[in-house]
Parts: structure tokens; C-alpha cells; sequence
């Protein structure tokens, strides 16, 4: 299985493309655009970033579910999750990159 990368790692890596900032700077930067993503994901807003891909929420109606342990039935409550497309860059570039092979 291929690794996640953490935002650590993210900062570590734009710090390292960027000399002229500091670690603080960029550290700063990353957690103010997530924010920002975050509060506008939360007022009900679409976020669209051209060449990456665009967020948006989907809506999930109330269903009933099954408790895994007792078998009963419970009401899961309906609610937004957010939801990510690729954007059509992003896409191309992921498809033609090469593959990590997945071993077990």
C-alpha cells in the first residue's frame, strides 16, 4: 500500500522547493489555505482549484443502518460529507504517472 502524505510532510516539502521561505512561514500558509477550505466546505460553498479539482459537499439522506455487533437496527442520520473530483489536469498527470506496485 502506497504512504500518505501528511501535512508535516507537505510543509517539509514545499520548504524544501521554497529556500526563501521559513518553516513558519509556510507551516502558517498551509494551515490558513486548509482553514479557509474548511470554513468555506462548511458555510454550503463549492471550492474549485483549476487544474487540481473542485470540493463540494454531497447530501446523504437518513437511512436505516445495522449495528455490526448486535445485528439492530439504528437511524444514521442524514448529513453532508465532503465530496472531491480531479480536476482535468490532474487527472492526465495522475494517469500518466508511473505506478508504485502494492505488495502484501
Amino acid at each position: 500500500m502506497v504512504d500518505a502524505m501528511t501535512k508535516s510532510e507537505l510543509i517539509e516539502r514545499l520548504v524544501i522547493c521554497n529556500k526563501r521561505l521559513t518553516a513558519r512561514d509556510v507551516d502558517e500558509s498551509v494551515k490558513a489555505v486548509l482553514d479557509a477550505m474548511t470554513q468555506a466546505l462548511a458555510s454550503g460553498n463549492r471550492i474549485e482549484i483549476r487544474g487540481f479539482g473542485s470540493f463540494s459537499l454531497n447530501y446523504r439522506p437518513e437511512r436505516i443502518g445495522r449495528n455490526p455487533k448486535s445485528g439492530a437496527s439504528v437511524t444514521v442520520p442524514a448529513k453532508y460529507v465532503p465530496h472531491f473530483k480531479a480536476g482535468k489536469e490532474m487527472r492526465l498527470r495522475v494517469d500518466g504517472a508511473p505506478r508504485v506496485a502494492e505488495t502484501e
